[in-house]
């Protein structure tokens, strides 16, 4: 008899990452898989190691446009510069000089929680300059680059398909909560706690729903996690490039499902960039969402199901009123 899936937790990335397996005798190696994906990820996409890729081409010595890039750095640059033409520009991987001017220039368990306002922050979007043939990288020179808003889904994709590829059992991922899962589903699906409060553990958080899913990805964008205050005013890190400022707090967190979790992430964090427009522009690109007002008030588009209630401490994303879905096929942030 299936005991159910097992759990193995760890943190990296800046986040707790969670490691399911439908099968208890696939966990080590799948965690083998997952760990190595992620230390691929952080190398060369870290924004706050000196010893990163990124952190190397965003240095003040890179002189030409044109470099050539390892290639995982060359995939993650690809679907941040995909994420840019499919959103308008609204998830911009050009944003990095403006993160570091709101005070957002280290791993956030190390920010000063008060920041001093250097200077104030501006933003010229870069991401129409910005390309990736292979492994040669057309970056401008003088950009910072932040890949922060689709490295960490992109790694949670390929982790899953790479510990799936190697055990062959059903798997899911989650960094922080970027959830992607591979091969076989458990019989009722993955249990993904949805919260209220991105980046959090989700078995302990009280406020939001659980679901199940049993392909693809979902993600969760928010403005209560991760925030600090720059000269009393209040910053958070989902930054609209339109303005240079944090997104306006219409809605707390969104969470999307959809055929991956780099196009749930894309199209999650676009719509709490988007505000009021966000329902709208979601429910034409075929994903199914739930959006938390700053209230509380809570608003489906698509099959996102009803349900929601208080889900009880214990195992990752246990108990709560379930629902189901099928998210394969599901289209995120389409041009």
């Amino acid at each position: 008899m299936n005991a159910g899936p097992v759990f193995e937790r760890f943190q990296a990335l800046g986040c707790l990452a969670v490691v399911g397996a439908t099968n208890r005798e696939d966990l080590p190696a799948m965690m083998e898989e997952v760990t190595a994906e992620v230390a691929a990820c952080d190398l060369a996409c870290s924004r706050f190691r000196d010893d990163s890729e990124l952190s190397a081409l965003n240095g003040p010595v890179r002189k030409r446009a044109e470099v050539t890039v390892s290639p995982w750095l060359a995939d993650a640059l690809a679907t941040a510069v995909g994420a840019a033409h499919q959103t308008g520009g609204l998830v911009d991987p050009t944003i990095g000089q403006c993160l570091v001017d709101l005070g957002y220039d280290r791993s956030f368990e190390l920010l000063r929680r008060d920041q001093p306002l250097v200077v104030l922050a501006t933003h010229v979007p870069a991401w129409q300059r910005l390309s990736v043939r292979g492994r040669r990288a057309q970056v401008p020179v003088g950009v910072r680059l932040d890949l922060g808003a689709t490295a960490k889904a992109l790694c949670a994709d390929r982790a899953a398909q790479r510990a799936n590829a190697v055990a062959g059992g059903g798997v899911l991922v989650s960094l922080g909560g970027d959830v992607a899962v591979a091969g076989p589903a458990p019989d009722d699906g993955w249990a993904v706690r949805v919260t209220d409060q991105a980046g959090t553990d989700p078995a302990t958080v009280g406020s939001g729903q659980t679901v199940a899913i049993r392909t693809g990805g979902l993600a969760t964008s928010g403005t209560t996690a991760r925030r600090w205050a720059q000269e009393g005013q209040a910053r958070h890190h989902v930054v609209d490039p339109r303005t240079a400022r944090p997104a306006t707090e219409v809605w707390r967190t969104v969470s999307v499902a959809a055929a991956s979790c780099v196009e749930a992430n894309v199209a999650s964090t676009a719509a709490v960039i988007l505000g009021e427009e966000a329902p709208a522009w979601l429910s034409t690109r075929d994903v199914h969402a739930r959006l938390v007002r700053a209230g509380g008030e809570v608003v489906r588009v698509g099959a996102w199901p009803r349900g929601d209630g208080l889900a009880p401490a214990g195992a990752p994303w246990a108990g709560g009123q379930e629902a189901k879905w099928r998210p394969g096929g599901a289209r995120a942030a389409a041009a």
